[in-house]
């Protein structure tokens, strides 16, 4: 008797799910620790780099969640990449021509780590409108390799995520929505030079409790406060609870600061505060200007 095979194709790329085990382990404890080790130097503009200011890295790392977004890849991809970018900037002065070609070089990387079809050279240099080739990609790739010492899967904002979702006991059809509010946040974080040498935890917590009081408690079906968010989320990364607050509020401002930037832009969609807390993705941080 023949059988045959049935094969099921979808749009939608399939991906792991989190083990819940782990989600109560000492997973936390462990990336608690390990995120020092990851941390760039914040100083490296007026220290390292001599041809870079602050202002291009923030078009740099717009430029890549924009490619991030285009190509559709993983949450993670985004501040992993920006990490290894800000980690080799911490130790190698660039020409600012090069600064792309960086940047590109990261997002390959960081690609390999975290996608199961990794992001190609072709497509990074189609991105830039062809300012680089695939070889010098290459090159640059070994390059960066090397200057970090092969050591590239760092501890990011997003690795925490789960492990702070799953504290927050949310009811299930309201975890999504704060999740993507959150990684809204995050992105913005990343492409802003003043969370540079923030610890990722410390970022993480600061944009999962501004996501929650953005949305409000009562909207959530929570019981508890914002400053009650606040304060636990600050106890489970070990932080001040008022450091915690700062950072919240240094979130919010950024959020600000890009509104304001993008009305003076005329941008073509202006967006009030209601309509940004409830964007749905992180790549809705772009309508921003930033």
């Amino acid at each position: 008797m023949e059988s045959s095979l049935l094969c099921c194709e979808t749009d939608k790329e399939l991906r792991a799910e989190l083990d819940p085990v782990l989600l109560q382990s000492m997973v936390l404890e462990k990336l608690l620790t390990a995120q020092e080790r990851y941390t760039p130097t914040p100083t490296y503009f007026q220290c390292v780099q001599r041809e870079m200011h602050p202002y291009m890295r923030k078009m740099l790392t717009s430029w890549m969640l924009e490619v991030c977004e285009d190509l559709r890849c993983g949450e993670e991809v985004f501040p992993l990449a920006v990490n290894c970018l800000d980690r080799f900037l911490s130790l190698v002065p660039i020409e600012k021509r090069q600064l792309q070609l960086l940047g590109a070089t990261c997002l390959l990387l960081a690609s390999k780590l975290k996608e199961s079809e990794g992001i190609t050279t072709k497509s990074l240099c189609m991105y830039s409108d062809y300012s680089f080739t695939e070889t010098e990609v290459q090159s640059m790739e070994l390059l960066v390799l090397n200057k970090l010492k092969w050591d590239i899967v760092a501890v990011t904002p997003k690795d925490f995520l789960p492990y702070f979702m799953a504290m927050m006991r949310l009811p299930a059809e309201k975890v999504e929505q704060v999740k993507k509010h959150t990684e809204t946040f995050i992105a913005l974080c990343t492409t802003d030079c003043t969370f540079i040498a923030l610890p990722p935890s410390l970022v993480a917590a600061a944009s999962l409790a501004a996501a929650v009081t953005g949305l409000r408690s009562e909207n959530l079906g929570i019981v508890y406060s914002s400053l009650t968010t606040t304060n636990y989320l600050a106890q489970a990364i070990r932080c001040d609870p008022n450091i915690l607050r700062i950072c919240q509020e240094q979130i919010e401002a950024s959020l600000g600061s890009n509104l304001q930037q993008a009305e003076r832009n005329q941008a073509p969609v202006s967006k009030t505060m209601d309509q940004i807390e409830r964007a749905s993705t992180p790549i809705d941080v772009l309508d921003f200007d930033i």
